[in-house]
């Protein structure tokens, strides 16, 4: 029988020499030409009313296409690969229910309306499916188209329970899908019940635990929080990596009977064919590997297994109808020979995606790079501004109290004056007085000599004038020592006025000399004057920014292309710490969310799961330990050697570099500014003191 292109009959088989085949597509990788009308790609007929609609359904999009009669499903293939830019089509095929409901892949050697379509069923309903999973994503899926195809389809399987997945790494890739979904967690326009309102986790899961969705969303926002920084093909490549490290991704399961008409699940992968329990597709009994598979052939309902190993007994098992074996035959095919082609140096075309590809990641990155370090420098020069405008404002402050201070100190001054100038005439008019009293006491002793009652009366007169001339003398004496005083107190306040204002140029003019980027901008109506005995009045100083200070910085360093080389081996070294934080959170949110867990609601697969983690088992040491020469008790044969390939998972990612920040001096004038002040405070409390004595 040949296998690519020709119809399966009742019967058929794969061969060593079949195995070894490439898969027809694989071998022709389409160009990108993008969106292109149907009637560009086929020949229009001659005959008007010779097509056909087509509706095909991808994850993310609905196209419809009218097709020639006699179009193969090759061309319908082609055509929506080109029409959705996608060049590695090997992992897909077009999927459609036949006239018995049965799920089919379009055969692409033969015409689309001679094979199993229901008839009369117009436009043709088909579906754009991944058929084929690979065995590491991270090393296989080159587009990121292709990985968002697989990522959605990945993410609906899991949603509608066709996948099992444990309830911690259910609220992970939540968060992943999050992150791909609305980008960076923004704290101050996230709303709450952002989350709850998304079909996020399993229903199995939701329905296990006594959570509300407000919980189940506070616990996604948590990991949400920690993918900042993280694209969107980033994000679903981390999806991806988690996803398929789970039981049942990237198993078809197919229901069939052993010789005893035991029920079983037989499920074909990436990486050979398992045969499952009936109430267990997580752990596989006996493992096939495609290394170990000598020939695979259908007769009718029966389907044989025969290992590499010649002695080793053929495994026959039983199918519902002949449909289902043909369908598990052309996907052991396919499996197969994608299973021999990764184990091959890549073709040119492979390599020169994977190159181009990979040149485009690295200009994403140094891109996002840029951004990162734009966004820093920006933020960087708002606070430096802010803080500018902050010392500012600061300094306009200060000035104005020094010049209020002034104007207080010259009001003191001119107080002073005036005082002293009412003690000196107060002192002039006892002075005028006391030579008044001296004519009359002259006066009375003349006239005292008339006689001796006279001179009794003039005597007494003169005792009273004299004591009252002596009383004056003393008060004149002493308004004399008051206004000398007050004199003396006028000039030491103009001699401390002077001063100040001396002190108030040197801060100004030391402030400009010690920082050129502040200048002294003075108003027409405030600029210092100098009066005629050297005293200086300062009305009022402002200050302004220079507008020539700038700081400038490089955008772009000279080692970015080394410092990205650095980043990227310092990462796989930093991988294996992320890993075990990671594990360490998924332990921390299911100790947290298992005691609001509902035993009564427990699953079979979630007894099975952690049965599998008790036993420190997983996906891929169970296929290890499973063998072709374990006898399966329900009747089935064995084989010698069950290996499976491990893959590695490697993971690498750039990290933004943080820009360097810049630093400023500061300058004395605030210090100087402070210290005149409390200078200026002190002398107007001495003044007001010392009006209070007098």
């Amino acid at each position: 029988m040949r296998t690519n292109g020709t119809p399966i009959g009742r019967s058929g088989s794969l061969s060593d020499h079949d195995l070894g085949e490439k898969d027809h597509r694989a071998c022709v990788l389409p160009q990108l030409v993008g969106l292109m009308p149907a009637s560009v790609m086929f020949k229009k007929s001659k005959k008007p009313g010779k097509t056909f609609p087509v509706r095909v359904t991808t994850m993310d999009a609905e196209l419809h296409f009218d097709l020639p009669w006699k179009s193969t499903g090759q061309e319908l293939f082609d055509l929506v690969c080109r029409t959705i830019g996608l060049r590695e089509t090997w992992y897909f095929g077009l999927q459609y229910q036949d006239s018995k409901q049965y799920e089919a892949w379009l055969k692409m050697d033969k015409k689309v309306l001679s094979q199993d379509i229901p008839r009369g069923a117009y436009p043709v309903s088909l579906m754009f499916l991944a058929q084929y999973y690979p065995e590491d994503v991270s090393e296989e899926l080159v587009q990121e188209i292709t990985q968002h195809l697989f990522f959605l389809q990945v993410k609906q399987a899991i949603l509608n329970m066709d996948i099992y997945c444990p309830p911690e790494a259910s609220v992970l890739l939540a968060s992943y899908a999050v992150q791909a979904k609305y980008g960076d967690y923004d704290e101050a326009t996230y709303q709450p019940g952002l989350l709850a309102s998304e079909d996020l986790l399993p229903k199995r899961v939701i329905d296990q635990y006594q959570m509300t969705p407000t919980m189940w969303e506070d616990r996604i926002k948590v990991w949400y929080a920690d993918h900042r920084g993280m694209t969107r093909d980033e994000a679903e490549m981390e999806y991806l990596k988690i996803a398929q490290d789970l039981d049942m991704c990237g198993v078809n399961y197919f229901p069939i009977e052993n010789k005893k008409r035991t029920e079983l699940w037989l499920g074909v992968t990436a990486l050979g064919i398992y045969i499952y329990d009936k109430e267990n597709k997580l752990a596989p009994k006996i493992s096939f590997p495609w290394s170990e598979i000598r020939n695979i052939s259908f007769n009718d309902k029966k389907f044989t297994i025969k290992p590499v190993d010649k002695t080793a007994p053929s495994l026959p098992f039983f199918s519902q109808n002949l449909r289902m074996n043909q369908l598990i035959l052309e996907l052991c095919i396919g499996n197969h020979s994608r299973f021999m082609r990764r184990r091959k140096p890549d073709s040119m075309e492979v390599q020169q995606m994977k190159a181009q590809a990979k040149e485009e990641k690295l200009r994403r990155q140094m891109e996002r790079s840029k951004l990162a370090r734009e966004k820093d420098l920006r933020e960087e020069l708002e606070r430096q501004k802010s803080e500018l405008e902050r010392r500012l404002y600061q300094y306009q402050e200060e000035a104005r109290l020094a010049n209020e201070a002034l104007r207080r100190s010259e009001e003191t001054a001119e107080l002073l004056a005036e005082k002293s100038r009412v003690a000196e005439e107060e002192a002039a008019l006892l002075t005028q007085k006391a030579a008044e009293a001296e004519a009359e006491v002259k006066r009375i002793k003349i006239r005292a000599i008339k006689t001796e009652e006279e001179r009794m009366v003039m005597e007494r007169k003169v005792r009273d004038a004299e004591l009252l001339a002596a009383r004056c003398m003393e008060e004149s004496e002493r308004r004399a020592t008051e206004a000398a005083r007050l004199h003396d107190d006028l000039q030491r306040a103009k001699d401390a006025e002077k001063q100040a204002k001396d002190r108030l140029l040197d801060v100004l003019r030391n402030s400009y000399s010690s920082n050129p980027s502040l200048s002294l901008s003075p108003h027409p109506q405030s600029s210092p004057t100098l009066n005629m005995n050297g005293s200086m009045e300062l009305e009022g100083t402002s200050l302004r920014l220079s507008e020539d200070s700038s700081t400038h910085y490089d955008l772009i360093a000279d080692g970015d292309m080394e410092q990205l080389s650095l980043e990227i081996e310092k990462e796989r070294v930093e991988y294996l710490e992320k890993s075990q934080h990671l594990q360490a959170q998924l332990r921390d949110l299911k100790s947290e969310i298992d005691l609001l867990k509902v035993e009564d609601r427990r699953t079979l697969l979630d007894q099975l799961h952690e049965e599998q983690v008790l036993n420190g088992e997983n996906k891929y040491s169970t296929l290890r330990k499973t063998t072709l020469q374990v006898a399966f008790r329900i009747g089935l044969c064995t084989r010698a050697d069950g290996s499976t390939v491990a893959v590695a998972d490697a993971r690498a990612r750039l990290r933004p570099i943080d820009a360097s920040s810049g630093t400023y001096r500061t300058t004395r004038l605030t210090s100087l500014l402070k210290l005149y002040h409390l200078e200026r405070i002190r002398d107007a409390e001495q003044l007001a003191c010392d009006e209070s004595v007098s």
